[in-house]
């Protein structure tokens, strides 16, 4: 059954993206849990190459968005085997925090944003360039406030959860992402990078390297990655629409879409009602509903952060939209992006 959508005004606000040089091309995609999709590609992969179009299977450096394909999905794994207790303190089990402020807080804070940590990352100017120094200044730094207090938004929080699922797993984020997750739901495409060049040639290209000046593509832009050598809670996954189609169909309708990763149902309905009581702004667990939507209305939830990829749920409607760009080519300036992503948004839920 075809999606009931307003496809010519969706084509055209993404599009009018790719022409306002918002971004050199984008892939969008509205789709529902039995596997009904569509998809626009406008643009070009990369301006220096015009004649190549965007591509349905175009691979994108979906940067926040690991924060969902490889945190959330891993710690929901660990909650649904007993693993994790999203409400007991870090410092009660894990050792390389007991002692110190971040000890006191529990996984819940951190999926909620409450925990009262940096809201900003800013690695390479407070700990340097070496990765133990890294992990050690961010799991022993100080808070901000008592966890509870206030939502801040911290890509922190993705960054320790990550370091928190490898020790509870014994694996690396990549690997466990990869086992638990990705390969149960065939999502054969997505992965950490840097990309061996067969993928990379399908990449679309993002910032200059400081370095070298050359465009990254197939190296994630977000700094933490790459000091933390391609792999890490806050960025560095790059994917394709085919698996991200995937991955949200499941979100959907739990074991009816392939195969069965090691979160479901009672995971995922965890996660999308509010958690953070009469805090605002309110949220799930690194999810939160779009402004003006809620339970008994159109219950939309996104994921997005501050970066070129955006993901959408709306679990009543039976609906999901995910919105790829590579805007980080044109402009670091992501409000450029905002009213595409908004507008596309609202078409896609309409």
């Amino acid at each position: 059954m075809a999606l009931d959508l307003d496809i010519d005004r969706i084509r055209r606000v993404v599009g009018e993206g790719a022409r306002d040089k918002v971004y050199p091309g984008a892939v969008w995609a509205v789709g529902d849990p039995s596997g009904n999709m569509t998809f626009g590609t406008p643009g070009v992969l990369d301006p220096d190459r015009p004649d190549e179009p965007m591509r349905h299977d175009t691979v994108f450096d979906v940067e926040d968005l690991t924060e969902i394909l490889a945190v959330w999905s891993s710690i929901g794994s660990l909650v649904e085997v007993g693993k994790l207790h999203l409400d007991e303190q870090l410092g009660d089990f894990w050792s390389a925090v007991r002692g110190h402020p971040l000890g006191r807080v529990s996984t819940r804070d951190l999926l909620t944003h409450t925990a009262g940590i940096p809201t900003r990352t800013d690695l390479l100017n407070l700990y340097g360039t070496d990765p133990q120094d890294i992990r050690d200044g961010v799991l022993h730094d100080a808070v901000r406030r008592p966890p509870g207090e206030a939502v801040e938004y911290t890509d922190r929080a993705a960054l320790v959860l990550g370091w928190l699922a490898e020790e509870l797993s014994g694996q690396s984020l990549d690997v466990l992402a990869a086992t638990e997750v990705w390969q149960p739901l065939g999502m054969t495409r997505t992965r950490y990078g840097p990309l061996p060049g067969d993928a990379t040639a399908r990449c679309a290209p993002t910032e200059r390297d400081d370095i070298t000046g050359a465009r990254l593509r197939g190296t994630a832009h977000g700094l933490p990655s790459r000091l933390l050598g391609g792999v890490c809670g806050t960025s560095g996954v790059f994917s394709v629409l085919p698996d991200l189609a995937a991955f949200l169909r499941h979100l959907l309708r739990p074991r009816h879409n392939g195969g069965q990763p090691g979160f479901g149902t009672a995971w995922i309905q965890e996660s999308l009602r509010i958690q953070t009581g009469e805090l605002t702004p309110v949220g799930g667990l690194f999810w939160r509903p779009v402004p003006g939507t809620g339970p008994g209305t159109d219950d939309i939830w996104e994921h997005y952060g501050s970066g070129a990829a955006g993901a959408w749920l709306a679990p009543e409607q039976g609906r999901w939209a995910v919105l790829l760009t590579n805007t980080r080519y044109c402009t670091s300036d992501y409000g450029f992006l905002i009213h595409v992503r908004d507008t596309f948004r609202s078409l896609a839920f309409a």
